[in-house]
């Protein structure tokens, strides 16, 4: 295996995660049209949980084992890195199998949080099985991303990104001919089709793994049966897992409360829409747009913007290393600027033909249309909060950078059933409130992140104002556009093609 340079690298990176992105958005066309809307929220439930627990098993891992084997292969410590990928896997075998317990012998509590006493759609053994069924993938997936981050830490990247590649093409073979077969050949019941459908991540992850598994051990570069140094000889395991949780423990935080923030409204939603006086079929429907089919068609906007700033990031580390406010003044404007001019108009767009949008990938459906409309925009607070904390990471503030997520949390969790309420109340739809307080929250976050970067490396963000004033204009004026189009030209209708 060939090392790979930094932009090789990158470039290689990104092929792999667009390929990635662009299959997992086209997908979901025929699954959505095999499983319909019932089993659409039941396959969210179970990713919504799943995404909640592999982040406890897997984040941080893989980003300490490429640091910790990256700083040893610089110093010819190979025996060391060795002992570092062993002992890795070690802790995230424990990891795993102890989140898969948890979640296949508690599955049934979970579904009941979810779920309750709601009667009308999906049933709590429905989600105990779903839930059960993919909790499986978390033996599997935590060895993937650990081999995977050792690679990594020799920059050898093409193997980790055909592993992606694998593993997602796999993955949805199975969801689709799992489903369609279960579904329209052997014409049994829905759970089961989603069941099938769910252990696609398994399947997935064991081909990606057994391919990463063989690249290793056939190396014969990756000096793996080196003899200890001297020096190596002082370094005990005790010390290399020390190394390994204190990278890990920020990315690990971090990622947690990212997911537990989503988790919030899989747990509330149902049973707050209900509780008010909406049907279990609209309840469900409303946190399946938020929590999988609507986040899905979101990746359009964070993936383009993300990529394009997160490019960013390590000049701003760097700049920051050496002192040099005035390189993280211009950085940190440049990257702010930069998804600002992506994200606004694409996300504006977007809203403005969201039921086109939506009829084109999931068939024509009013109510999660109209969900969709607002959670598209929610994006543009979302990829700030999202930029403010990667960059105050990038310099040494992670402290601060889980405060904004852990206040966001808390708010999130107080608040959520509130809204609906209020909203329900005061005559606005209650389902929009979970996405609205999503914006007011992501909003205070970024301003929280952005005053504490700016009393830190005296930041101005004065052009970056004056930006958002001309993108906001323009954005009108497209908008104004639009509307006049949609004059003459329908920019919607019930019809795939058409649409």
């Amino acid at each position: 295996m060939k090392k790979t340079g930094f932009l090789a690298g990158a470039a290689i990176s990104t092929i792999g995660i667009v390929i990635c992105k662009v299959i997992g958005l086209v997908y979901v066309i025929p699954f959505y049209a095999i499983i319909g809307t019932q089993g659409g929220a039941l396959y969210s439930y179970a990713y919504s949980i799943y995404n909640m627990f592999l982040n406890l098993a897997t984040s941080g891992i893989p980003v300490a084992m490429s640091k910790v084997v990256s700083e040893y292969n610089e110093v010819g410590y190979y025996n060391t890195k060795e002992r570092t990928f062993k002992m890795g896997l070690k802790i995230i075998g424990f990891l795993g199998l102890i989140s898969f317990l948890v979640l296949f012998i508690f599955a049934p509590q979970i579904a009941y949080l979810i779920i309750g006493d709601v009667k009308g759609g999906n049933s709590v053994e429905d989600v105990t099985m779903v839930i059960r069924v993919i909790s499986t993938a978390i033996l599997v997936v935590p060895f993937l991303s650990v081999s995977k981050g050792y690679l990594q830490g020799h920059k050898i990247m093409q193997v980790s990104s055909v592993a992606n590649i694998l593993e997602q093409i796999v993955r949805v073979i199975v969801i689709l001919a799992g489903s369609f077969l279960t579904l329209k050949v052997f014409h049994l019941s829905l759970n089961t089709a989603v069941g099938v459908a769910v252990f696609g991540a398994t399947v997935g992850a064991l081909f990606a793994y057994f391919y990463v598994y063989a690249k290793i051990r056939k190396s014969k570069s990756l000096n793996r049966k080196a003899k200890p140094t001297l020096a190596e000889v002082k370094i005990t395991n005790k010390d290399l897992v020390k190394k390994i949780i204190f990278y890990a423990l920020p990315f690990v935080a971090i990622s947690v409360l990212q997911s537990a923030f989503v988790m919030v409204d899989v747990f509330t939603v149902v049973r707050g829409l209900t509780g008010i006086g909406y049907t279990t079929e609209i309840s469900e429907n409303v946190l399946s747009v938020i929590a999988t089919w609507g986040s899905k068609l979101n990746m359009i906007v964070m993936s383009i913007s993300m990529g394009i700033v997160m490019s960013l990031i390590p000049a701003i580390a760097s700049a920051y290393a050496v002192k040099n406010y005035d390189e993280v003044n211009g950085k940190v404007n440049q990257a702010l600027k930069t998804l600002l001019f992506v994200c606004v108009p694409m996300a504006t767009g977007l809203c403005f033909l969201s039921s086109a949008v939506w009829t084109v990938f999931y068939g024509y459906n009013e109510l999660n249309s109209s969900v969709f409309k607002l959670l598209i925009m929610s994006q543009i607070t979302l990829s700030v909060c999202s930029v403010m904390v990667n960059a105050s990471q990038s310099m040494n503030n992670t402290k601060q950078s889980i405060i904004a997520l852990g206040g966001s949390l808390i708010a999130k969790v107080l608040l959520n059933v509130p809204m609906m309420h209020l909203f329900n109340l005061i005559g606005i739809e209650a389902y929009y409130a979970p996405i609205a307080l999503n914006i007011l929250i992501d909003t205070s976050a970024s301003l929280y992140l952005l005053y504490i970067v700016k009393k830190d490396t005296r930041v101005s963000y004065f052009k970056t104002v004056q930006t958002i004033i001309k993108i906001v204009l323009c954005t009108v004026i497209m908008v104004l556009v639009l509307s006049i189009l949609n004059m003459f030209i329908p920019s919607y209708s019930h019809s795939r093609m058409i649409s």
